[in-house]
């Protein structure tokens, strides 16, 4: 479970950019944190649904 964890936080690190947020603002770093959680959703489900074909 530990692996699954760190691997998830560096995909959101390097992969989506969550450690690219410079700004100063709660509300600013909330929003990106959201979109950058959402990206992640996004992309492990298609990653698990069948039906997606992936590119040769």
């Amino acid at each position: 479970m530990r692996w699954r964890i760190e691997h998830d936080y560096r995909e959101l690190k390097h992969g989506l950019g969550l450690d690219h947020f410079e700004g100063r603002t709660w509300h600013g770093w909330h929003h990106h944190v959201t979109l950058v959680t959402a990206a992640q959703a996004f992309l492990t489900l298609r990653r698990l649904d069948p039906k997606v074909r992936t590119p040769a």
